[in-house]
């Protein structure tokens, strides 16, 4: 069977996605000072405008409005003429603490500590209800599905050739977009690769609408879509078809040219739509929050089965109940390419795997990690996925239970 799959990815420009970095800033700041922080921390963007809103309780003694205007900065929102700036928009903070009903379904005096007994682990329960999926298949070596790893490759290398001012003109908004051709479950082909870009209104002299367009396609295939497919065994061919900026110009753009929001991008964020989702957005979320925690933990099972062979693809589920430690349902899905049956893998999981969340914050050390990197973590996740991040020292990344579930299969 043949079939085509799109999957979409966007640069840290994107309006959506400055709020996911403001948000995820925010808490990487609160954790590294205190790091028992309750943190839901929203954040709006539109022309000339940032909204920092949500629930947060801290020790932790920080300027909302300097970390928003440095991650502003840094991610190139530097120009005033651009519609939107670091140092001359409106940054308003509007936070409350975290709701009492919410809290105690968390709290325990035993929380603050590390190495968790069984019987205290039972007592810290889930930050709320919800659904939670985890992926891995074997597309790729980062074990994700082609279409996602080849968006967010182009989208990073989109940002790298704008921020060397390789392509100087490039502002900091933009979209990709990659169809991939498979024909019995496996990526055969590429059929389309589509950049949006935010750009300059002129190229040096140039000033004609259709003469830029095509010095940006032209470039952009030179310095993005080939750097990107060049050690790839699937490329772009004669039959591919390549788009760029569509609609004719991407002048206006950024909170500019559209308003953003935390959370908006959450397929982005996780498998291309490749997989199943739960819903639940990640940035702003501090580890208590099992939408968070528990994904990424989905993923690490997912990515582990498929890392020790056995399956080609893999999704994981959980769901949890607020104030409730252990998860209330579980369920694994190799489609039909297990090695073995899914109720010996589900028994596999049981055994090898910490599902209540505290346990999750403990394995991958959630509460520590904002010190590694230069106080930087999940910032650094907020913009090209959370997941594959081949760039990145993820601890839901490894493969390190791989052997393990081998041995015990």
């Amino acid at each position: 069977m043949r079939y085509l799959f799109s999957s979409e990815s966007v640069t840290e420009g994107h309006p959506d996605k400055i709020c996911d970095q403001i948000s995820d800033t925010i808490l990487d700041h609160l954790l590294s000072q205190d790091p028992f922080s309750r943190v839901a921390a929203e954040v709006v963007v539109n022309t000339g405008l940032v909204l920092i809103t949500g629930e947060i309780t801290t020790k932790a003694i920080v300027n909302y409005v300097d970390i928003a205007r440095e991650k502003i900065a840094e991610i190139g929102y530097v120009d005033a003429e651009n519609g939107f700036a670091a140092n001359s928009c409106s940054v308003l903070v509007a936070l409350d603490e975290q709701s009492p009903d919410i809290a105690q379904g968390v709290n325990t005096a035993q929380e603050a500590r590390t190495n968790l007994s069984e019987a205290e682990l039972d007592r810290i329960g889930a930050g709320d209800q919800g659904i939670m999926f985890g992926y891995a298949c074997n597309e790729t070596p980062e074990l994700m599905p082609l279409p996602i790893s080849l968006s967010h490759r182009m989208a990073r290398k989109l940002a790298a050739v704008r921020k060397t001012e390789q392509l100087p003109y490039l502002r900091p908004d933009g979209k990709t977009q990659v169809t991939v051709i498979y024909e019995d479950g496996r990526p055969v082909g590429i059929d389309t690769i589509l950049i949006s870009t935010q750009h300059t209104p002129a190229i040096g002299d140039i000033t004609d609408e259709k003469a830029i367009q095509e010095r940006i396609k032209a470039d952009l295939w030179d310095s993005v879509v080939q750097p990107v497919f060049a050690d790839l065994a699937v490329k772009p061919d004669d039959h591919t078809r390549f788009l760029v900026n569509p609609t004719g110009k991407f002048v206006i753009g950024g909170p500019q040219g559209d308003s953003g929001l935390t959370g908006r991008k959450i397929i982005v964020d996780t498998y291309g739509g490749y997989s199943r989702h739960g819903g639940g957005a990640f940035s702003g979320k501090d580890p208590t929050k099992v939408d968070r925690s528990a994904a990424y933990m989905a993923r690490y099972i997912a990515k582990n089965i498929v890392a020790a062979g056995l399956a080609e693809k893999c999704e994981i589920q959980f769901s949890y109940a607020i104030g409730v430690a252990r998860p209330v349902s579980l369920f694994v899905d190799t489609f039909g390419t297990g090695k073995i049956s899914s109720d010996r893998l589900l028994e596999l999981v049981k055994d090898h795997f910490e599902l209540r969340p505290a346990g999750i914050i403990q394995t991958f050390g959630l509460r520590n990690l904002p010190g590694e990197r230069g106080g930087r973590f999940y910032q650094d996740v907020a913009a090209y996925g959370h997941f594959g991040r081949s760039d990145l020292d993820l601890p839901w990344e490894q493969t390190d239970k791989a052997t393990l579930l081998k041995t015990s299969a």
